[in-house]
């Protein structure tokens, strides 16, 4: 099965995902393990599902493949959120090493998937690294840009190096900011979205400022998300081609900017199955292949 993952922003053709009644499982199962994840408060169960099926019609206008990773029981909620255990490149699939704790079984969950679809697993982190997929960004098919935090640590990021030595021309280390502690989700992905080649959406206030320059000297152009929409996830943002993306509902300044200079905006209501749980459009998807 052909894979290229490099890319935030090439069109989708074919996608990894876990539909909420194989990761949520029930509205029992919910209420015993939403406090211990660190939910702001308890998903409801039919209308996750509601929400996720329209979801899922916005993937269909692009997407041609959707792959759905089945009920697991090495695997909890959190598992909605497949973007994090698993890195695409064009050779095949990373395993990560999920820094936070509940969620240790999903990369073995995703591998076994992955190999009866025909994607080999080309290397997995293992001992003292920790990585996650929502850290790593990238910002063309041969530069990858790395978040440093809580959830991805030095160990974790070596070893990405060495797996990714050959398709990777420029490796940025990007620190992460302390932000409300090691118990958040923080990822390099909260504060930076690519929605084309030469525009991304960030937020700022967050972002070191070498990285930022950095960005900037690529000559890409920033879209900054106010503070008002931060909360509400206006950061975190899936393209699903250039120029054409999918957003959760209710940020209608940072929209209204994107639809400014001609960029396509599909949106869903994200109550259940993104805000509670602090996981948005990138982070319920693993793009398998996009063209670029």
């Amino acid at each position: 099965m052909k894979t290229n993952g490099q890319s935030e922003t090439g069109e989708i053709k074919s996608i990894l995902l876990k539909h909420p009644k194989d990761a949520f499982l029930s509205q029992g199962n919910i209420e015993q393990q939403w406090k211990i994840l660190n939910y702001t408060a308890c998903p409801d169960y039919a209308k996750a599902l509601a929400e996720y099926d329209y979801f899922l019609g916005l993937l269909r206008t692009v997407a041609d493949e959707l792959h759905f990773l089945p009920e697991d029981d090495r695997t909890g909620p959190d598992s909605i959120y497949l973007h994090d255990p698993v890195v695409i490149t064009k050779k095949g699939a990373i395993l990560c090493d999920m820094g936070k704790a509940e969620r240790h079984g999903e990369a073995e969950a995703v591998g076994r998937y992955l190999a009866e679809i025909g994607v080999p697993v080309i290397g997995e982190i293992g001992g003292e690294g920790c990585l996650e997929g929502g850290d790593i960004v990238w910002l063309d098919e041969r530069t990858l840009a790395v978040g440093h935090g809580y959830r991805t640590n030095a160990e974790g990021i070596r070893q990405l190096k060495e797996l990714t030595a050959d398709l990777v021309d420029e490796f940025i280390v990007v620190p992460l900011p302390h932000w409300n502690g090691p118990n958040d989700v923080l990822h390099l992905m909260s504060m930076l979205s690519p929605i084309d080649n030469d525009l991304a959406v960030v937020y700022s206030r967050l972002m070191p400022v070498s990285f930022r320059e950095y960005l900037l000297g690529r000559g890409m152009r920033l879209i900054e998300v106010p503070d008002s929409e931060y909360d509400s996830m206006a950061c975190n943002i899936l393209a699903v081609a250039p120029g054409k993306c999918i957003m959760i509902a209710g940020n209608p300044q940072t929209q209204m900017m994107l639809e400014s200079i001609g960029i396509e905006v599909m949106t869903y209501v994200g109550a259940e199955i993104s805000l509670k749980g602090a996981g948005g459009p990138t982070c319920l998807t693993r793009p398998l292949l996009r063209i670029i």
